[in-house]
This record gives C-alpha cells, sequence and structure tokens, in this order.
C-alpha cells in the first residue's frame, strides 16, 4: 500500500498545478480560442481524475481492506469517508453552495438583466438536471451502502477458510469499485451539464474543498501526535 500513498502524494501536487491552470483561464471567455482552451484544461484535470481511479481500482485489486481504510488519507478526512472516499452526492451539495455564492455576489447585475455566466448564473433547466442527477445518485449510493451492509452482515465468515476469505474480500473490492465508479461518473456528469466556465468555478471549488479538509486534517493529526 506503501505504493498507492506515494501515488497518492504525486497525485495530489499535480492537482494543485491543474488547478492553478484553471484559475489562470478567463472569467468570462468572450472567443472561440477562450472556449477552447478552458475545455482542454477541464478535460486533462477529468483525466486525472480518471487515473485516480484506475490506479486505485488495481490497488483494491490487490489489497481491499487497506484501500477502504485509506491509510494515505488523514484522520479528519476518512471520518467524512464513504466507502473509501467522498460521498458522491457531495457534489451537488458544492453546486448549490457556489451557485448561491455568485448569485449574491452578482445580484445585482443579474436583477438587471445581465448574465453572468458563472455559478450563479445556471439556468432553469440546468438546475432540474442537477435535481434529477442528484435523485439518481442518492439511489446508487444507496444501493451500494446495502451492498456493504450486506458484506458486514457476513463479517463472521471472514474466519472460514483461506477461500471464503479470498470469496468475501473479493466482494469488498466490488463495492469499492461501484463506489468509485461512481464518484468519477458523478464529476463527469456535473461537469457535462454545465458551461465551460462554470465547469472550471465548479472543478476549483471541489479541489479548494479537498485541498482544505486535507491540510485542516494533517494540522490536527500532527497536533494529535505531538499532544500523545
Amino acid at each position: 500500500m506503501n505504493g498507492f500513498t506515494s501515488f497518492n502524494d504525486t497525485w495530489f501536487q499535480q492537482l494543485h498545478r491543474l488547478v492553478q491552470q484553471l484559475s489562470s483561464c478567463p472569467k468570462h471567455p468572450t472567443t472561440t480560442e477562450h472556449q477552447h482552451h478552458l475545455l482542454h484544461v477541464i478535460n486533462k484535470v477529468m483525466s486525472h481524475y480518471a487515473e485516480y481511479y484506475s490506479v486505485k481500482s488495481l490497488a483494491a485489486e490487490h489489497d481491499a481492506l487497506s484501500v477502504f481504510v485509506a491509510p494515505w488519507a488523514t484522520t479528519l478526512e476518512r471520518s467524512l469517508h464513504w466507502i473509501g472516499g467522498w460521498r458522491p452526492t457531495t457534489a451537488f451539495h458544492l453546486v448549490y453552495s457556489e451557485a448561491s455564492i455568485h448569485f449574491e455576489a452578482h445580484i445585482i447585475d443579474i436583477l438587471r438583466g445581465f448574465r453572468t455566466g458563472d455559478l450563479g448564473d445556471l439556468s432553469p433547466a440546468q438546475f432540474r438536471r442537477v435535481s434529477e442527477l442528484q435523485c439518481e445518485t442518492v439511489k446508487e449510493e444507496n444501493a451500494i451502502s446495502e451492498e456493504l451492509s450486506e458484506w458486514q452482515d457476513g463479517v463472521s465468515e471472514l474466519m472460514g477458510s483461506s477461500s471464503d476469505l479470498d470469496v468475501k474480500t473479493g466482494l469488498l473490492t466490488s463495492v469499492l469499485k461501484k463506489a468509485d465508479d461512481l464518484r468519477l461518473r458523478t464529476v463527469r456528469k456535473v461537469v457535462d451539464l454545465l458551461t465551460p466556465q462554470q465547469a472550471v468555478e465548479f472543478l476549483i471549488a471541489a479541489s479548494e474543498l479537498h485541498f482544505g479538509v486535507r491540510g485542516w486534517g494533517i494540522t490536527q493529526d500532527r497536533h494529535r501526535n505531538n499532544f500523545f
């Protein structure tokens, strides 16, 4: 698992650099060239996420139990985890939160009929699609949670033969992969329903939330270790 921990650290550093590229994108793209640039950077970020879950899937096949407890994460991050990672529906809460922040920041312009083009300027069709996706994702989350519950209910079987243990571990691997697949698909679907400008804002906000939680978690872990 040291191999994936090292990969995770490198991946996280690369995400920082990609977010810097997102932040340097034009705030209000006005040309086709600007739009293409935004799409190019968005695709780089999405490929970065896809790589993460591809490598994590291989790690789960090798050691599902370690991937489930995520030793590379801070204590705070693990307390927020749902099946080895962030809960997919967090993406929708982030969209609503960012939409509210942007709307309030530009409310005068919006009331005057000016289109800001940012997350505060989501159309009724976009809000409807976000709501539909949220409902779909909640159903999938619940189904995967039920699979994990069934796996946990069979904990007594872990005391059987090694072949029984292999079967049970294989089932956990399947649950982990389904959870990660839902995480990646959720981000992709949210990005797809947004304009390039909105997608950039969403990806920056998602990354900053990730950075913030991890940074706070590292500080808390260091304080805890020094205390004990």
